[in-house]
């Protein structure tokens, strides 16, 4: 994904999205302990938040995070394109995380079977996605999202122990939440040929990046107390329903799954 608008920044229109995704760090660093794998670095923002948590921090990415990672000793960085999950051994780690990759990877269901491969027994997967009933419109950069139930079936062909929850927002997050779907609406009416859907992900990439960043920065200029006011604690996870931003699954494997 490189540098473009689908990439989480700490840039103040970004921070609708940034401060969601703080809380699934700081949610799952309540519930990881001994060797943790992270899938998706992304820019390094949550090392500082899970690897005090963690006997030892492994985090891989597609592209260099790019973090200083000199006084974390026990974090290390991977640099590989997932799945398979290259160099990790069977069994090896206690924890895997990953938020809003999962989206992205072409063979969803290897992915699950790597993360299970390398889980001990017992060991668990903290995965959020988006939901699909709360996206605004086709983001071609997913090569599919999920409802709550297709995201279920899919940790539970590995999984038997799926914790559904999910990532809602307060009243301050929907009257934002409101005025990007209103801002969004807008820019549709344009496609009245209904591209988004008709066109091949790879031609609609770069000028969903363009139009999602200029519509960001719109709605900042437009709404700044708003856009700069939301904070982590104004979003909250609780059990799953249609309304829900993310998907938060917890997927624990089994103590007597080995093979």
């Amino acid at each position: 994904m490189g540098a473009t608008a689908e990439r989480v920044s700490v840039e103040a229109s970004d921070n609708y999205v940034f401060q969601r995704s703080l809380l699934a760090y700081h949610t799952a660093a309540q519930l990881i302990d001994g060797v943790v794998l992270e899938i998706g670095t992304g820019s390094g923002y949550g090392i500082d938040v899970v690897s005090p948590r963690a006997e030892k921090f492994i985090t891989i990415d597609k592209f260099d995070c790019g973090a200083d990672l000199s006084e974390r000793p026990n974090v290390e960085f991977r640099q590989m394109t997932v799945p398979p999950l290259t160099g990790i051994a069977d069994q090896s780690v206690d924890c895997v995380i990953s938020f809003q990759v999962i989206e992205h990877i072409k063979d969803d269901v290897k992915m699950v079977d790597e993360v299970w491969r390398v889980l001990r027994p017992g060991g668990r997967f903290i995965v959020s996605t988006p939901n699909r009933l709360m996206s605004l419109t086709r983001n071609p950069w997913h090569v599919r999202e999920y409802t709550p139930e297709e995201f279920a079936a899919l940790l539970g062909t590995k999984f038997d122990n799926v914790e559904q929850m999910g990532v809602f927002g307060n009243a301050k997050v929907m009257e934002y939440y409101a005025a990007n779907r209103a801002s969004v609406e807008r820019i549709a009416r344009w496609d009245i040929l209904d591209l988004q859907h008709r066109l091949p992900r790879w031609i609609l990439q770069i000028p969903y990046d363009i139009l999602n960043r200029m519509n960001r920065r719109r709605l900042l200029k437009a709404n700044t107390s708003l856009t700069c006011g939301i904070r982590m604690d104004d979003y909250r996870v609780e059990a799953v329903s249609s309304e829900c931003f993310d998907l938060f699954y917890v997927a624990q494997k089994n103590l007597s799954q080995t093979e």
